[in-house]
């Protein structure tokens, strides 16, 4: 029988482990250091309320999601139309996102400048095989593009800034269109015309589907997991170290814990990336160092609670991202009651916004006071707040999303060529190949798979 240890207790830790359950003579067991399991994934049930201190969800276009929820007998409840409205606030205004040309045309988020603009990414260069997200968009739709659509849809998805981060690696789905097509538009509009003769739903390039979580929170589903796993997952238990048995060509492994000494014939490594490389530093220097060198900066999440009437601007929408450009310490607010149910009591209202992010770390970790004056101050205007909230909570992730930089590809080819001399060892987490909740699923999946041919082959 084969031991197989992971360490990290969150989404991805947590599928693998699932993922291997009678599928092999495995002995498999999970270390989790904190108290709970879930990791970033921690829905908070407060004075009838229920904020979410990470993720609220996932994008229902990936099935492998769909069917890990059917699997742990978990029913999904998707957004309500309300989600299909969005908004990005520009020029001291909420200007809605719509998915038609002709409502984007009237919009006024853009100057006709800008507008016009965008039509010549239909004779845009290609660019190189990588760049940053800025240079991409800047390249192909304008400056003005950049500044009011993409800069603040980095912000909603990475807490990133355009000018760091990787097409590549953040957007590679963006990367594929232009390489393929030639053009971001003209790929959407074949897309959309094979779609129409397939049936298929109307969707663009960059991402589909729709935002999907549960009544009682997104961790419903880590909860799920960690109830099947049972006395496999262990609460409470850090890991400092790893060592190979029978030294570099040994096959199997030693990990130095809070508990002491555990054996291991596989050990998965499902921890954000400067936890596993502090684990690392003395067995494998090389790529301890390059899993350093991926930056979490930090956000703190700011939910208020109102009662309806407090409220005087209409939240029947997703809610608003905020281009760095309109100088607000708020990266976005979700109406998270508009969204799903259950999220606040009869006649309330849940708001939850997001301050800090690369291009303002200092703002995620402002005193209580001065981070909740802010965020009010900033909001009052925006949606017509009429009171102070009946209801504040502040979530603080000092590390909060992995960044994807130019050179992370290099970072994974690294990573790839080392754990190839490493056998029976495996990294996986939402530092690498994907930030979202359907990825990490997916990711772990992968893993867990790659275990069981490897167990197989010998």
């Amino acid at each position: 029988m084969k031991k197989v240890v992971v360490v990290g207790g969150g989404i991805s830790g947590l599928t693998v482990a699932y993922a291997l359950l009678g599928r092999g003579d495995l002995e498999i067991s999970v270390l989790e250091s904190d108290s709970r399991p879930g990791g970033k994934i921690w829905s908070d049930r407060t004075e009838g309320f229920l904020c979410e201190k990470g993720t609220n969800g996932f994008l229902d276009n990936k099935p492998g999601t769909l069917e890990l929820c059917k699997s742990l007998s978990l029913e999904p409840v998707r957004s309500n139309e309300n989600a299909r409205k969005r908004f990005i606030y520009s020029n001291k205004r909420l200007n809605e996102m719509s998915g038609s040309p002709m409502a984007f045309l009237r919009s006024g988020l853009l100057s006709w400048r800008g507008k016009l603009r965008m039509l010549y990414e239909l004779f845009a260069p290609q660019g190189p095989e990588d760049e940053t997200v800025a240079d991409f968009v800047i390249r192909r739709l304008g400056k003005e593009g950049l500044d009011k659509l993409i800069d603040p849809m980095c912000s909603g998805v990475y807490a990133g800034d355009p000018y760091r981060m990787s097409i590549k690696s953040c957007f590679p789905r963006i990367k594929e269109l232009e390489q393929q097509y030639g053009s971001l538009i003209k790929a959407l509009i074949k897309i959309q015309r094979t779609r129409k003769k397939t049936g298929g739903p109307k969707a663009g390039p960059a991402m589909g589907g729709n935002l999907t979580s549960f009544y009682n929170g997104a961790d419903a589903i880590t909860n799920a997991l960690a109830e099947r796993l049972g006395e496999r997952l262990k609460l409470g238990v850090s890991v400092q170290g790893i060592a190979r048995l029978g030294g570099e060509k040994g096959n199997s492994y030693q990990l130095h814990t809070s508990e002491g000494i555990v054996d291991a014939d596989i050990v998965v490594l499902a921890l954000p990336a400067y936890a596993t490389s502090g684990i690392l530093k003395d067995f494998d220097a090389r790529l301890s160092k390059a899993l350093l060198e991926i930056p979490y900066p930090p956000v703190s999440i700011v939910c208020f609670g109102y009662k309806k009437e407090k409220v005087q601007h209409s939240l029947k929408g997703f809610g608003f991202l905020v281009p760095r450009r309109e100088g607000l310490k708020v990266l976005g607010t979700l109406w998270d009651s508009s969204i799903f149910p259950n999220r606040a009591p009869e006649g309330h209202v849940l708001l939850r916004s997001m301050v800090g992010g690369a291009q303002s770390p200092d703002s995620a970790m402002l005193d209580d006071n001065k981070l909740v004056s802010t965020v009010f101050d900033e909001l009052r205007p925006i949606v017509s707040l009429k009171a102070e909230p009946d209801m504040v909570r502040i979530y603080r992730w000092e590390r909060a999303i992995p960044q994807y930089l130019i050179g992370h590809d290099e970072k994974l080819k690294l990573m790839d060529e080392r754990l190839r001399s490493h056998q029976g060892l495996y990294i996986t987490g939402n530092a690498y190949r994907g930030v979202s909740m359907s990825d990490c699923i997916v990711n772990g999946y992968k893993i867990a798979d790659a275990i069981l041919s490897k167990i197989q082959d010998h």
